[in-house]
């Protein structure tokens, strides 16, 4: 497997819309299933599986439909706190826990004026 980072810019929607060619033909799904099931057109779905992915909608939608979805997990999650982040975190909701009331409850009477 090729480090991502060494391709171009160029070669990763090629290898992408290939990869998906190969899934797509394993799966036994023609051109224009695909398209009708993802409800893009057929000429995206062609230029797709060529690597000229223009639009990231109809493409989710392909990955989707492919089963491949899961390899923009990575993308979505939300990142776990460190160690050290948690620890923090749970420390500092404990250091602002109040230690005693702001004020007495009741409220004074006023005082009547003398004159």
């Amino acid at each position: 497997m090729d480090d991502i980072y060494m391709l171009s810019d160029k070669m990763i929607p090629l290898r992408i819309g290939n990869r998906l060619k190969q899934t797509r033909l394993r799966q036994n799904i023609t051109q224009q299933s695909l398209a009708e099931e993802t409800g893009v057109s057929l000429s995206s779905i062609k230029k797709i599986e060529k690597g000229e992915i223009g639009s990231f909608d109809p493409w989710l939608r392909v990955l989707r439909i492919l089963g491949l979805l899961d390899a923009l997990q990575p993308l979505v999650n939300e990142p776990q706190p460190s160690p050290s982040e948690y620890y923090e975190m749970v420390h500092s909701s404990a250091k602002k826990t109040r230690k005693r009331a702001a004020g007495s409850p009741h409220k004074k009477a006023k005082e009547e004026p003398l004159w």
